[in-house]
């Protein structure tokens, strides 16, 4: 029997075009009008939009792909988010007054208004087709994570086959429950960028915030093989071999201070997570044969992440955000553009800086044609 493989598509806002770029050549590597080639669809915080496009489209994974790419090319910050011209200013009144309880309780503190992407996500996700992909076995589960603020639990929400149960463990669990937009608003409501979202009786903010393991639901969901698109370049054997010899006096800024916990909430964790699991894997490859019986088989995994730096390239698209978010990162100390660069990263929804990392993606996943191939390449018996 197959091993269920997997799709997990980790988060970072504006980076997550990468995805798309990596899935685009997938679409090339599939034979045309066949299925989604990933039972398992697990996302987090924009990776959770790309995950439930796929869902909504898995009967026909070529036509899935160029959807989700056509939005990506096409999108720009005011589809996403919008702000107010005096962002700074906005949001420190707004911060005095819920510090004094004067603030709307029912206005969470955000320093920019994600309306726009309700619109947008509305328009190009049909919510029921999940239903029906599960009903005709072209899914098996899809799963949309988000980070709790009553409990602090990471929150998997997810629809499956009917033997899929729900679970419980350590600030993490996973719910059964019908998605919906809220749910999609709410894993990717990166705290203090945008608003916390609502989904039944509780607040949630970004999927990536407090999630221990990227791929924790995914083994829960059944699946045995993983295919990881990350958002960093950190795993490059250039990023290993490079020495760091930028030196700097000064105390970092708060747009270097943003930038950093983003990459510490939706990066590290990720390869933290692939690391151990490649451990593991590999002791229980060593083990002798009668021994290997005792434990379960090893998960065969498969990470497409970024032959460049994101932050590099950023750098060469900052002047395409709206004048307002220039502004608030220069305001935040970021007026040298190394210094914003990752901030802005994650901000980037222009055509300009999506379409380079959609064709850098599509670039990698096509150099690794033959890896990919062997692993979408269905079992044969022994």
């Amino acid at each position: 029997m197959e091993d269920k493989r997997a799709l997990i598509l980790s988060g970072g806002g504006a980076r997550a075009a990468y995805q798309v770029g990596v899935l685009s050549a997938l679409g090339k590597m599939v034979e045309k009008g066949s299925p989604l080639p990933f039972p398992i669809l697990c996302g987090t915080s924009a990776g959770a939009l790309n995950a439930t496009m796929l869902a909504t489209n898995a009967n026909n994974f070529t036509k899935a792909v160029s959807k989700l790419a056509f939005v990506w090319r096409h999108l720009t910050p005011d589809q996403i988010y919008t702000m107010g011209r005096w962002p700074i200013a906005s949001s420190v009144t707004r911060t005095l007054l819920a510090l004094f309880h004067l603030q709307n309780r029912h206005s969470p503190i955000a320093l920019m208004d994600n309306a726009p992407l309700k619109t947008l996500l509305e328009t190009f996700i049909e919510f029921p087709n999940i239903d029906t992909a599960l009903k005709q076995g072209h899914l098996s589960a899809l799963a949309v994570t988000a980070m709790s603020y009553s409990t602090g639990e990471s929150t998997t929400f997810f629809e499956a086959e009917q033997n899929i149960k729900p679970w419980q463990g350590n600030r993490r669990k996973g719910m059964i429950d019908k998605l919906t937009v809220d749910h999609l608003l709410a894993s990717s409501a990166i705290p203090t960028i945008f608003p916390a979202h609502k989904v039944q009786d509780h607040y949630y903010g970004d999927g990536a915030i407090r999630q221990k393991s990227a791929i924790y639901p995914a083994l829960q969901l059944g699946a045995k093989k993983l295919f990881i698109i990350g958002v960093s370049g950190n795993r490059s054997p250039k990023k290993w071999s490079s020495k760091h010899t930028d030196k700097s006096s000064n105390a970092p800024s708060m747009a270097q201070i943003l930038g950093q916990l983003l990459n510490s909430a939706f990066i590290d964790n990720l390869e933290d997570d692939i690391r151990q699991l490649e451990i593991m894997n590999n002791l229980i490859r060593d083990l002798p044969e009668e021994k290997k019986q005792h434990h379960a088989l090893p998960t065969e995994t498969l990470i497409i992440s970024p032959s460049e730096e994101l932050n590099a390239i950023s750098e060469h698209y900052i002047h395409t955000l709206p004048k307002n978010v220039r502004i608030l990162l220069k305001a935040t100390g970021g007026s040298i553009s190394q210094n914003a660069s990752s901030a802005a990263s994650y901000l980037l929804f222009t055509p300009e800086y999506c379409r380079a990392l959609i064709e850098l993606g599509y670039k990698d996943a096509m150099w690794e044609k033959d890896r990919i191939q062997a692993f979408l390449r269905e079992d044969t018996p022994s």
